[in-house]
């Protein structure tokens, strides 16, 4: 599970001394934790599925900080953003190929017999229940907008 992996990075980093993935950690678990009093689970019972869409939420926030911080001309803070990150990125699922996500999209328009535009918050939710973190949404969203879009 992912958040006992990182539990396990936690105290593994606690034992060497480095600060920087130990104040990493500890931010990716009070995160789960926080998700998991927001959806009212019991303690210990955040889903692979809900630590992902964590990560993924946490990774996101890292990326525009560095964005943000790299054109104010504060490199120091866009590097701290970029260690954080790099951890974050190391408890998160493996991205599927963009081959293999297209034909998963395609798989779910089938499933649910979308045929419009209209169909593309349903795919999406989908989508997004079987695939949180394995499947950049921005890009999935363009993939449904291509298989929904009227054929000519």
């Amino acid at each position: 599970m992912i958040a006992e992996k990182v539990k396990t990075a936690q105290i593994a980093a606690m034992k060497s001394g480095d600060k920087e993935r130990v104040a990493a950690t500890r931010a990716i678990l009070a995160a789960i934790k926080q998700k998991e009093i927001d959806e009212r689970l019991e303690r210990g019972g955040a889903t692979d599925e809900l630590a992902a869409g964590v990560l993924t939420k946490m990774a996101k926030q890292r990326r525009e900080s560095i964005d943000m911080y790299e054109k104010g001309g504060r490199q120091e803070l866009a590097d701290a953003e970029r260690d954080e990150l790099t951890v974050i990125e190391e408890f998160m699922p493996q991205m599927m190929a963009p081959a293999e996500a297209q034909a998963e999209v395609r798989k779910i328009v089938e499933e649910l017999g979308a045929e419009g535009p209209k169909d593309m918050g349903r795919v999406m939710a989908v989508l997004k229940e079987r695939f949180a973190g394995q499947i950049d949404m921005s890009q999935a969203s363009a993939m449904v907008k291509q298989e929904l879009a009227p054929r000519g």
